[in-house]
């Protein structure tokens, strides 16, 4: 049955007419296809990057505060005394 229809299809006289647009149609979509996966990986880059961004904030500015903090009792209790924590 296959091997009839593929004989058939030989002797059209269309057939490599529609050989020729079904391989551009599949290349289109196949393109299309692509396209779109590489922007979702694209959105998930982005993703990463900002979190990854927003982790750094974090812990930069968690540092800031470590280094900023008083170094023992007696700069604690001028701090209060001042004012200034």
């Amino acid at each position: 049955m296959i091997a009839g229809l593929l004989a058939a299809l030989r002797a059209a006289r269309w057939a490599p007419a529609v050989l020729r647009w079904g391989a551009v149609a599949l290349a289109v979509a196949l393109f299309f296809v692509n396209l779109r996966r590489a922007g979702e990986r694209a959105g998930r880059a982005a993703e990463r990057l900002e979190t990854l961004e927003r982790a750094n904030d974090a812990q930069r500015r968690m540092l800031d505060a470590a280094a900023d903090r008083p170094r023992d009792r007696d700069d604690l209790a001028r701090r209060l005394r001042d004012g200034k924590f």
